[in-house]
């Protein structure tokens, strides 16, 4: 055993602060998830942008699932509004609910899945 006492452990911020990273009194840069897309469609399909959902997280700290018109409800049905559909506190039941009704997600008579069949090869 030492006789030298032990030293506290640092935190993270000093550890930062030790390498360089940050100066000594500057805030702490925070990033926070707000925003899912869920689609069936890769990123740089040209139809994505209209087989979408967004799980977005609201103003009061629950997560809806929008097409950017609409909300959808547990059972895939779909209300008008910016700020309608049902409320989800945990982000992963929305997004499960997300996955399960994105393939489905239709425009003028075409569901996603359709949309993925016409352009991948």
């Amino acid at each position: 055993m030492s006789d030298t006492p032990a030293r506290p452990a640092m935190t993270v911020r000093q550890i930062r602060e030790g390498l360089g990273h940050i100066k000594p009194g500057e805030p702490n840069v925070l990033v926070t998830i707000t925003r899912y897309e869920v689609s069936v469609l890769p990123a740089d399909d040209i139809n994505r942008r209209y087989f979408v959902l967004f799980v977005e997280l609201t103003r009061r700290g629950a997560w809806v699932i929008t097409d950017g018109h609409g909300g959808y409800d547990r059972d895939g049905g779909w209300t008008p509004g910016r700020d309608s559909g049902i409320e989800y506190a945990d982000v992963e039941e929305a997004l499960a609910l997300a996955r399960r009704l994105a393939p489905a997600l239709a425009v003028n008579g075409h569901t996603a899945t359709d949309a993925y069949r016409r352009t991948q090869a």
